[in-house]
């Protein structure tokens, strides 16, 4: 007689990807802020993989299953774009994760600016035109049609212009995202300027925002202008890569746009304080006595500039930020929520304060602190 014994097994499931989350529809990548595991380590399921930031949140990344480490693609300080995967959970030590799939588009930054991307017929077109590819948003696909508008210039034929012209009040709102709702609403509330139009190169011709209507992209503007649009505002908050907002400026300049200084009602300015043009300054917001505002900067609501504080071109400041007298900041500075920014202290250029963070010394030009600590570490 034959015994037949039955074996069993725990089949191998296959290693589970860990995606980078979407912490805020307005910024489509994320900064690593930092990694808490190695590759190969063991980790249970809810252990606390990386941590992600935007100027406006911070999320901890969980190991959705318990397994090992595999596959990690990204160093602190990337920024990494939502539906990116990060790593993978692994059921064995020893698996090995696929290759990153490769770009459809290879690319070189000789090619195109920074963080565009572009299909190959559209570059091509672009190129035999000589068209500068700044003028576009970073991020998003450019299509050959989307370079072939811009090289036309025309306003699209659904769009009604005023008759005699636009008002001299008239102002164009560049954005049609979460900030270009708070600027349309501040813009009326100010009461200075009328709202002409927004421009967007994601909304469509003739849709509208917050009862404001879209006249185009940004292949629009010199048209706009040469139609008697002489004013703008810039919509765009670069949450995540101030780079953005000042391309943007960039534009609206060499179009010939003027950016008034805009100021919430509810804001307080101290008379001896200057802004420079481009500066919004949002609900509740305060500025103090001879403070100092560099051209384009962005004062979010609730947050505080105190006296004598020295403040670079383009620099964000966040909601509730609070910045104490004589703080001098660098261009193109972004300062997260809530942070506090002690008496004195000096913040250099393209640095990034992470929400929350308290910084009580000198912060290097470029340097990242991090969410919730306190600087210097």
């Amino acid at each position: 007689m034959r015994f037949h014994c039955k074996s069993w097994y725990k089949p191998i499931m296959a290693p589970t990807p860990v995606y980078t989350p979407l912490l805020n529809p307005n910024e489509p990548e994320a900064r690593l802020q930092a990694v808490h595991v190695g590759e190969g380590q063991a980790v249970a399921r809810g252990e606390i993989l990386c941590t992600l930031e935007t100027t406006k949140s911070t999320m901890e990344v969980e190991a959705p299953v318990a397994g090992f480490v595999a596959g990690l693609r990204f160093s602190v300080g990337q920024l990494v774009p939502a539906g990116e995967i990060l790593c993978y959970i692994a059921e064995t030590l020893d698996w090995q994760p696929p290759a990153p799939p490769p770009t459809s588009m290879p690319q070189t930054q000789a090619e195109t600016p920074p963080g565009i991307r572009i299909t190959q017929p559209a570059l091509a077109l672009a190129r035999q035109h000589n068209l500068d590819l700044k003028a576009f948003p970073s991020g998003r696909l450019i299509t050959e049609e989307m370079v072939r508008k811009a090289l036309g210039e025309i306003l699209p034929e659904q769009i009604n212009l005023p008759a005699g012209g636009f008002d001299p009040r008239a102002i164009l709102v560049y954005g049609g995202g979460g900030h270009g709702k708070a600027l349309i609403e501040l813009i009326q509330a100010q009461g200075a300027y009328q709202v002409a139009g927004v421009v967007d190169d994601a909304l469509p011709v003739g849709a509208q925002v917050l009862g404001v209507p879209v006249l185009g992209h940004g292949g629009v503007l010199n048209s706009l202008h040469e139609h008697g649009l002489q004013l703008a505002a810039n919509a765009v908050g670069g949450i995540g890569n101030i780079n953005v907002r000042i391309r943007v400026f960039q534009h609206l300049a060499e179009c010939g746009f003027t950016c008034p200084v805009l100021r919430h009602p509810t804001a307080f300015i101290e008379a001896s304080a200057r802004l420079a043009d481009g500066v919004q300054v949002m609900p509740h917001a305060y500025i103090g006595s001879e403070a100092i505002l560099g051209f384009g900067v962005l004062v979010n609501s609730g947050a505080i500039v105190s006296h004598d504080c020295k403040i670079g071109d383009y620099v964000n400041i966040s909601p509730g930020a609070i910045l104490a007298g004589e703080v001098q900041v660098g261009d193109g500075v972004l300062i997260g929520m809530g942070v506090t920014i002690n008496l004195q202290v000096r913040i250099g250029a393209g640095a990034r304060i992470g929400n929350g963070a308290t910084v009580k010394a000198e912060v290097p030009e470029n340097c990242i602190v991090r969410a919730g600590s306190i600087w210097p570490e």
